[in-house]
């Protein structure tokens, strides 16, 4: 059953309940699933049909929940857009993807412009009513979401989300945080990861609870939020733990409405985990990846207590188990991913995902997360693929060749840093700045350290470790 369904059931069994409260505006289950149809119908008066491409360009908003339900109801596929990147990445994704109508909220709309493909039609996405109503088409194994995740060749990659996984996922969530509809969801985190979409505010669409959407997060808004709505769940990464623990707001906060935050997306600081206990809310980790819609593994409320740092145990609707040979965390189940559009190398035989992480469970079953087989630096929640951005700076001037890596940082976890054997015209300044408008600010390299050559294995390949220590003693 496609999932635009749960809205009309529940605006079936109680039109009046709040679904979404955006800006200080409420919108009902029945207003909600009214908007749907309406959108669905406008959408196909624009020619979208099963299997079509939607983008959607901007922060938080009901406008973007509204379009993916609409497009669930035709069977056609949203493709989110991360409002962080340049212009140039998000032409490559809707020209990969073969989008044929970007959507934008209308401060997004001329980036939305700029950045579209010929051939693809831009609209700002409130305007997307009027039209005869069209009878549902979609159903549960229609493809759903297409979202670009950083691959290791430089050039991001679309992994294919049927609308049966966002039902198997909303069933790990329902089950990991004991949601139900008297739930208030506090949705800070970006609508356009899987993270954000998928690990709260679409399980709480399914059960009936009530999502309280903010633009982006801000720490006065979270705290705002808190005393205002009393939400009882949010999901947080550790670069928004810090930002709240820091806070002046945080010593005097009432957090008791908050039965439990999730968290997620990198190696949570156990110091952090503590302090959110020691305000009485527990921290339940959640693993997975893009391709895993995401839950995988979790953490209940006993357990998040109980072991602070692990990554908790396989999700209701998923299999987990480690290689034999690497330890690494490999998952299949329904949730996972159909494959990589116009690719096929997503799955191991029998349907495994490798996530290209290590791990170790203990002698009482749970979880560890131990390292990355992939040298992914995360950075605030976000992932940044070393290629991507080498393949920038080895077009800087006066580079002669150069790599980047990670490096610890207290407020983002990670920061990335590029190290460069310089050449004729070297200057580091501009080396940086030759980043701008290129990739998204946030791969930006925070610094440039020189060496005279890159340290190499005996295969000739660049020692990850040994750049490693060259960027950490500056």
């Amino acid at each position: 059953m496609s999932i635009w369904r749960w809205i009309e059931r529940h605006a079936d069994h109680a039109p009046d309940k709040v679904a979404l409260r955006f800006e200080g505006d409420a919108v009902t289950y029945g207003a909600l699933a009214a908007r749907i149809e309406d959108a669905a119908a406008a959408l196909s008066a624009r020619g979208v049909g099963r299997g079509d491409r939607v983008g959607f360009l901007g922060q938080n908003h009901p406008s973007q929940l509204v379009l993916l339900l609409a497009l669930a109801r035709l069977g056609a596929v949203q493709v989110p857009l991360n409002w962080r990147l340049a212009a140039p990445e998000w032409r490559f994704i809707l020209e990969d993807s073969g989008t044929r109508l970007l959507c934008a909220t209308p401060e997004w709309l001329a980036a939305a412009r700029e950045a579209a493909p010929g051939g693809c039609g831009v609209m700002e996405v409130d305007a997307l009513s009027g039209g005869e109503r069209v009878p549902a088409t979609g159903e549960d194994a229609d493809p759903l979401l297409l979202v670009y995740t950083s691959g290791t060749t430089g050039r991001p990659k679309g992994a294919v989300l049927d609308q049966r996984a966002l039902l198997f996922n909303a069933l790990n969530a329902l089950h990991a945080f004991d949601l139900t509809s008297a739930d208030r969801v506090l949705t800070m985190l970006p609508l356009f990861h899987v993270g954000g979409l998928n690990i709260q505010t679409t399980p709480a669409l399914y059960a009936g609870a009530e999502v309280i959407l903010q633009p982006r997060f801000d720490p006065d808004a979270f705290f705002d939020a808190v005393e205002r709505d009393r939400p009882t769940l949010s999901l947080v990464v550790p670069a928004v733990m810090a930002a709240l623990v820091r806070h002046p707001r945080w010593l005097s906060a009432d957090l008791s409405s908050l039965h439990a935050v999730g968290a997620g997306s990198s190696d949570v600081p156990v110091p952090l985990i503590e302090a959110f206990h020691a305000k009485g809310v527990p921290v339940q980790q959640i693993y997975g990846a893009t391709e895993t819609c995401p839950i995988a593994l979790v953490q209940t409320r006993a357990e998040a207590l109980a072991a602070p740092g692990s990554i908790g145990r396989p999700a209701m609707h998923a299999e987990c188990r480690l290689d034999a040979m690497t330890g690494e965390i490999q998952v299949r189940g329904p949730s996972v991913l159909r494959g990589y559009w116009k690719r096929d190398d997503a799955l191991l035989p029998g349907g495994w995902f490798a996530t290209g992480d290590v791990g170790r469970i203990d002698d009482h079953g749970r979880w560890w997360f131990t390292d990355r087989l992939k040298h992914v630096i995360i950075s605030g929640g976000e992932n940044i693929y070393p290629a991507e951005v080498e393949r920038v700076l080895g077009e800087a001037p006066g580079v002669t060749e150069g790599a980047v890596v990670g490096r610890s940082d207290p407020r983002w976890g990670e920061v990335p840093v590029a190290v460069v054997v310089p050449g004729p015209g070297f200057d580091a300044a501009r080396v940086l700045a030759h980043f701008e408008g290129r990739i998204a600010r946030f791969k930006h390299p925070r610094e440039v350290v020189t060496v005279e050559s890159l340290p190499r294995t005996a295969l000739g390949k660049v020692a990850m470790a040994q750049l490693k220590a060259i960027v950490s003693r500056g």
